[in-house]
This record gives structure tokens, sequence and C-alpha cells, in this order.
């Protein structure tokens, strides 16, 4: 039985997939290299991706991998003032922010953000207490312990998907005995975070043992590189590989979808929910003239 979902304004039916859509303020980051660093190409993002149909925009200050420090200070100036800036456009959408800081969780839930998408699996602890304070949304991911901004280096699992269900499913509960609204939580894999690509490509074919907790369930798999080294593609030939890896995870039942490409994520979410049979095909001409 899934559990509903609340995030700001917003309430998600049990079979409503969701979409997040990706900006970085990052001048570095992987995938666009800094193209929404600037305020005005950011903006122009979250237009067009509230347009194409997500419902949450995730706004990260810092890059996943490593690079040039960040201090929490830069981290809040490129990201505390532009969830302002999209609550006042947008006062509906539902603000996520990427960090594993508390101290900028709190400023940006003083902004008006709604989420706190905690990538790095609770390496802070005091994150879960400022959602607690704010009433905001939390994303418990598996990280496999690593530390921020580090890449996995012959981890190895004896059970990947039992790891993580002990992991996301601690952070959770955690979350709401501190007074993170139940309704408000999500567990996140954490595909490629502390793990090769084989326990990211095994967390996605039993990711069906993540929607059985009944608490939904967020993946974060845009082009990411245990997609490019089973396809063995570089980041911008990654999108028919997400796609693919898309279909399977909605299939096996996650609820929220954190991407780079809206519109065709859209259409995949679409198709298989159509074939669940939990939507309607648009049209309907078929055989009936």
């Amino acid at each position: 039985m899934q559990s509903p979902l609340r995030l700001g304004r917003r309430e998600f039916g049990a079979h409503e997939p969701v979409i997040m859509a990706i900006v970085n303020r990052t001048p570095d980051s992987f995938y666009d290299q800094g193209a929404t660093f600037r305020d005005e190409p950011a903006l122009a993002r979250v237009e067009q991706a509230v347009s194409e149909g997500a419902a949450i925009i995730d706004i990260g200050g810092v890059k996943a991998g490593p690079g040039e420090e960040v201090t929490a200070e830069e981290e809040a100036r490129r990201t505390v003032g532009f969830v302002a800036e999209v609550r006042r456009r947008h006062p509906d959408v539902v603000i996520s922010v990427d960090t594993w800081r508390h101290e900028v969780g709190a400023a940006v839930c003083e902004a008006g953000a709604d989420l706190l998408n905690d990538a790095w699996g609770g390496v802070d602890p005091r994150l879960a207490e400022v959602a607690a304070r704010y009433g905001v949304g939390l994303v418990c991911t598996h990280a496999g312990g690593s530390e921020p901004r580090t890449r996995p280096h012959r981890v190895t699992y004896e059970d990947v998907m039992a790891d993580i269900l002990t992991v996301t499913l601690g952070l959770a509960e955690r979350a709401v005995a501190l007074g993170v609204p139940r309704e408000s939580v999500l567990i996140d894999p954490g595909h490629d975070f502390g793990k090769n690509t084989r326990h990211s490509l095994e967390a996605t074919r039993r990711l069906g043992e993540m929607a059985e907790t009944g608490w939904p369930v967020l993946v974060s798999l845009s082009n990411k590189d245990f997609v490019g080294e089973s396809l063995d593609k570089p980041v911008k030939e990654r999108v028919l590989g997400t796609l693919a890896t898309t279909a399977v995870s909605a299939w096996l039942g996650a609820r929220v979808y954190r991407v780079h490409e809206v519109a065709e994520t859209r259409q995949v979410l679409d198709m298989v929910a159509s074939i669940q049979g939990h939507r309607a095909p648009a049209v309907a001409r078929r055989g009936l003239a």
C-alpha cells in the first residue's frame, strides 16, 4: 500500500508519477557545465521545466562530484535568493534544495523551500532536525556511508538492497520521530552514490522491494555513470539509457523522478502508466472509424 505524498501545497496520488527537474546553480556541474549558474538562464530553465510537466524544481548549489571547495556560505549564496525568486514566480510549484548541510537547509526553508533533498544519506544529522522544525519534506538517501563529494572506491556489500533498506528506512523513521511529516518523507536508493555500476543496476532491478515498504521512492537516474558504463556512452549520450531505466523504475513502483530531460521523461512515465492501467490513452480513435 503506497503512502500519501504531500509536498508544499501539493498532494500526489498513489499512481501519479512526479517529475523533479534539476536546476544546478553551479559553474561546474557534470552535465550542463554551468549552463544555469547565472540567474537568467536558471529562471528560464524553471519556466521550461514547469511548462513541460515538472511538479518539483530541485535546486543545487554544489555539484555531487569532487571539485573546488564550496563553503556553506557560498552554497547559500547560490541558492537562497534563487529559491525566494522561484517561490515568488511559482507559488504552487514544489521547491526542493539538494543539500547535506543543516545551515543551508535552514536558510532555504526560510526562503520558501518545501523539500530538502539529502543526497548524502544523513551525513549531517541536523538536516533532518531542520526539516522537522520547518515542517518540510525530506529525501532519505542511501550513500553507503560516503563522505560528500567523494567517489566510491572498491566498495562492497553483502547485499546491496538489504543495506539500502536498512539505511533509508532508518533515516525515514528517525525523521518522522523528529517531527517531519510522515507523508512528506521519501526514500532514495542513491544510484552511483557509494556504489559501483553493478550495485546501481541491482538496486534498479530490486526497486520493487523499496516500493513495497510503502514509503514513496525517489530515483535520481539522469545521465549517471552507471548508465554510461552499462552502455559505454559519454555523459551527453546517456538519454536513451536513462529513459529505459526510468521505464523500468516506473514499472517497479518509483514515484518521483529527478531528471534533466523533463518532456521526454513525461512521455515515458505516461506510457508506462497507460500500460499499467493507471492512465487512459490521451486519444482513442483506432478501430472507431
